[in-house]
């Protein structure tokens, strides 16, 4: 092999090895960026679920992301040090005498790299060089790590998708009550304690939205459970409660929900580069429209192509969030945009 293309072919490697490695960093530890390897793969597998036959194909998105998100990290690292080993086979490693001189250099490099990775280490092929013999086991200690992180972030989601079908259930069962012509129905207005509670909860699915965004992408099929199908109703609720004049307490309560609203949101708004005009309703129309819970057949798509209200606040914005225009009480600073 020629020094130029060892060279070219080392620099490659450890370019993919160094995307992989930011790549699980801020995936884990962060928030990926728009056009980051992890982000690119989950929404083209939420794009190919939309479009596969069945009712049930987008329960498949969240998990099948993240088998493809890992397996792409994986196949990042054993390519890369594979191009790394490849300018040193067969000169810079020992073959087991059964092997026969093995086959071609940088199917061993492949294999050497693979068998590294995953920590099982053979010893068929073993690296001679002194350098090589630091490399190898510095790739045992990634894959050792890119096992123990992916298990971590496995675990640390399913604790985000529980809290949000808790919120989405409370909300279901307000709505039921309401429209349940046996029931007396709920007090108007609701304790104040129902508003807080409601807050607290929207707020820190919002917070693991934004630390967790690949958990948007996990699909709840019962509608119980779906937060994208009870978000326009709990925005209905806020804005009965804010409309309150005989009580300051839901009047005040009603406000924060309606925050908390507008920057839940303002956040789906960042993720989906929605137009400048799209109100807070849009949003969430469009949110539960992804999920198939509300437009049959509709896709991530249609969250791009929200019409642009004229004189119509941002998602998060300052002011008029489209129905409740007269119903605020003065205007509200700007909403975080910055997200994700």
């Amino acid at each position: 092999m020629s020094t130029a293309v060892a060279v070219l072919s080392s620099a490659v490697g450890v370019a993919l090895i160094a995307i992989a490695l930011f790549d699980v960093a801020a995936t884990l530890f962060s928030h990926p960026r728009r056009h980051s390897p992890s982000r690119t793969v989950i929404r083209a597998t939420w794009s190919a679920c939309h479009h596969l036959p069945g009712a049930r194909a987008l329960t498949l998105a969240g998990p099948l992301s993240f088998l493809v998100v890992v397996a792409s990290w994986a196949a990042f690292l054993g390519c890369g040090w594979a191009l790394v080993y490849w300018p040193w086979m067969p000169e810079g490693f020992l073959h087991a005498a059964e092997l026969g001189g093995a086959g071609t250099d940088l199917l061993d490099a492949l294999y050497f790299s693979l068998v590294t990775l995953s920590t099982l280490g053979y010893g068929d092929v073993s690296p001679a060089h002194g350098l090589l013999r630091l490399a190898a086991p510095l790739e045992s200690l990634l894959g050792l790590g890119l096992l123990t992180a992916s298990v971590s972030w496995l675990l640390s989601i399913f604790p985000v998708l529980s809290r949000r079908r808790a919120l989405a259930y409370e909300i279901r069962l307000l709505e039921e009550v309401e429209t349940d012509s046996a029931d007396p129905g709920p007090p108007s207005p609701l304790p104040a304690s129902v508003y807080a509670d409601l807050t607290s909860r929207l707020v820190a699915c919002e917070r693991d939205l934004v630390t967790f965004p690949i958990t948007y992408y996990f699909h709840d099929d019962d509608a119980r459970f779906a937060l994208p199908a009870v978000m326009e109703h709990l925005l209905d609720v806020a804005d009965r409660a804010r409309r309150q004049t005989t009580s300051a307490e839901a009047h005040f309560h009603g406000g924060l929900l309606l925050r908390a609203i507008d920057d839940f949101a303002a956040g789906i708004a960042c993720r989906s580069r929605l137009p400048a005009g799209a109100t807070t309703r849009d949003v969430l129309a469009a949110y539960a429209r992804d999920h198939a819970v509300g437009t049959a057949g509709a896709t991530e798509q249609d969250l791009r192509r929200l019409p642009a209200r004229p004189g119509g606040a941002q998602a998060g914005g300052a002011a008029d969030r489209g129905d409740r225009r007269d119903d605020r009480a003065g205007p509200r600073p700007e909403a975080r945009r910055g997200r994700g």
